[in-house]
Order: structure tokens, then C-alpha cells, then sequence
């Protein structure tokens, strides 16, 4: 899967000999769609959905700890659903506890429900998912980890991320393509995230859409073994740096690193990756340093010089005003809570 996707993205002209199965895709994607819109049921809460078109990833999970973070100061009480990729709960839906394991909850929504402190549930029908989090918890709104393409849950708002370097890829459907829906579908949601400045072939893609740049900021280095922080520019590697990433576009993490000036050999691995404890043989002779999503699954058998870097991003003011403009008034719904 990793060679179709660097393949994706590198503009492979082999490609378009599978335009005929994306036509195919493209065809069959659009009549789920309408078939799931059609049927979709009310939900109690207002859910606000922060997803991407494309294969891969595109760092969805800092604009969904954003998200959640600017409602909770206007006063809201959010939760967060998600499918829980590779999640092996006992039952679904599944509200994530702080202490599952990684293969239990999935590694993102563990991540979620660490960094958030809100609730989290787990369930690939996320309309049960919400409905769950509405029984069992005093939520008024609910913020969708992905989701975009999850057609029978319906949504007040929709927020498209992209990634600036490498955009729609070559803006093909799958599998010619990294795209799970039509570009033109950047037209038609409430807005769209570019995570970091986009290329000038990237800014050609989003052309028609009202986009806007936010950037991922590193916070801090935090330690595995004892949650010690350090500045961004302030560790100290113990002999040679690995900077590991199992996330969908590893030299992105890489990239920051070299932005922080530091200097270290890459270990990539596959999105999702469960790591063990084999695979990470070689930090015996350094520091070693990962996403916080990698972090998650790599706790239970960390070294005392690994760490992960914590990763905030700061949203628009604009989306947060369309954000509140969109969700009952805070005092309104607490009169329909307590009814």
C-alpha cells in the first residue's frame, strides 16, 4: 500500500491505466452517498465533522483537540466519536477509559481521550456512537474524528483538511488516486484546513474553495517514562537521535524536526503501526524521539530517553465564529436538556 501511495503522489503516469476502477469507484461512491443521505435519521446532539478526502494522513487529530478545546471556552461540553481504527473493543460502542491498552480503544481515540479529557466513544456506526455519548454523558455537541464519508450520520458542520505539501496528490479517484470523493467536494463543505503553506501546485487544487493555512506547532517534548517536558529546542539527545513515525505522511514529523535543528536518522513505519518491542531494537544506542500517536502504543515498553512530541494548532477566527454560529445558543440548550 505504501508504494500505491508514494505513487499517488508522485504522479505516477502508470496511473491512468486504472481510471476505468476509479470511474468505477467514483460511480458507485456517489450512489452510497445518496442512497445514506436519504436515510439518515436525527441525531440528538449537533455533530461537527473534521475529515479529509484523500488516503492518508493530513493531521486531523490537532484540529479535533482544537475544536474541542475552543468549544469547551465558549462554555459547550463536547465529546468525540470515532470508528477506532484497529480498535478490538469487548462491545461496541465503546466509551474509551484512560488506562485501555491501544489494540482496545485504537491509538487515536486513546490519544483523543488523553489530550481532551473529554469524553470518547468508539464505534464504527458513529450515529450509535453519538447516540451512546448523548444517554451516557452530559455532552451537547459532538466533534467527529473523520467521519466525512459516514453518510447516515448527519452533520451541522463540515471541516476539510489537506496537506500542503502533497494536496490531492494526482487529484484522482481511488484506486488511480488518493481521493475517496471528488475534488469538487472541497466546494462544498463549510471549510478547509491546508496543514502548513501549500505548494503552488497544491494552492492549484484548492483553487474554488475558501481555504485557509494553519500550522502545527511543536509544544513540547515530553517523556515517555515520566511525562518530563522540555522545550521544542531543548533536548538533549543521548548519543545518535531516532525519530520514528508510523502516521500517514511520516516526513512530515520529520520535517518539524529538521525545523527545530535537530539532526537524526529516520525510522518510518506504516500508518497505524502496532508497534513492538523488537521494532524498535535499535534505540539501544540513543535517544529516541515520535509522534504522540506512536507514543500511545510504544508506553508500556519505553526507554527513559524516549519522547513524543506534543503538537497544537491554532485555529481561525473565522472558523470558530462559523463553528459557534452553527450550534444552538448555549443557553437555549440548557433549557432543552433540563425539559
Amino acid at each position: 500500500m505504501m508504494g500505491l501511495t508514494d505513487a499517488w503522489y508522485r504522479r505516477a503516469g502508470w496511473l491512468h491505466l486504472l481510471r476505468p476502477l476509479a470511474a468505477l469507484f467514483g460511480w458507485l461512491a456517489s450512489r452510497r452517498r445518496h442512497r445514506l443521505q436519504r436515510k439518515q435519521a436525527s441525531l440528538p446532539l449537533p455533530v461537527i465533522v473534521v475529515g479529509n478526502i484523500t488516503v492518508g494522513g493530513t493531521g486531523k487529530t490537532p484540529v479535533v483537540l482544537a475544536v474541542t478545546e475552543s468549544l469547551r471556552a465558549a462554555g459547550y461540553r463536547p465529546g468525540i466519536v470515532s470508528r477506532g481504527y484497529r480498535a478490538r473493543p469487548g462491545s461496541l460502542p465503546h466509551r474509551v477509559s484512560l488506562h485501555d491498552a491501544p489494540d482496545v480503544a485504537g491509538d487515536e481515540p486513546l490519544l483523543l481521550a488523553r489530550r481532551a479529557s473529554v469524553p470518547v466513544m468508539v464505534d464504527p456506526d458513529r450515529c450509535r456512537a453519538v447516540r451512546e455519548l448523548a444517554a451516557r454523558s452530559d455532552c451537547d455537541v459532538i466533534i467527529s474524528d473523520d467521519g466525512l464519508q459516514h453518510y447516515a450520520m448527519p452533520r451541522c458542520m463540515e471541516i476539510i483538511m489537506v496537506d500542503g505539501e502533497r494536496g490531492l496528490g494526482n487529484a484522482l479517484l481511488l484506486p488511480a488516486g488518493p481521493l475517496r470523493e471528488s475534488a469538487d467536494r472541497l466546494m462544498q463543505v463549510d471549510a478547509v484546513l491546508v496543514n502548513g503553506e501549500p505548494k503552488e501546485a497544491v494552492r492549484g487544487q484548492l483553487r474554488g474553495s475558501d481555504w485557509k493555512a494553519v500550522k502545527m506547532v511543536c509544544t513540547a517534548w515530553v517523556n515517555l517514562k515520566n511525562g518530563r517536558r522540555v522545550a521544542p529546542r531543548a533536548l538533549e539527545a543521548d548519543g545518535v537521535l531516532h525519530a520514528v513515525a508510523g502516521i500517514g505522511h511520516p516526513e512530515r514529523f520529520f520535517a518539524v524536526l529538521r525545523s527545530l535543528g535537530y539532526r537524526f536518522e529516520s525510522r518510518p513505519f506504516a500508518d497505524h503501526h502496532a508497534f513492538r518491542k523488537g521494532d524498535l531494537a535499535f534505540a539501544t544506542d540513543g535517544t529516541v524521539v515520535m509522534t504522540e500517536k506512536d507514543a500511545v502504543k510504544c508506553a508500556g515498553f519505553a526507554q527513559s530517553n524516549w519522547w513524543y512530541m506534543e503538537v497544537s494548532v491554532e485555529l481561525p477566527e473565522s472558523l470558530l465564529a462559523t463553528i459557534l454560529g452553527r450550534l444552538p445558543d448555549r443557553d437555549v440548550h440548557e433549557e432543552e436538556s433540563l425539559r
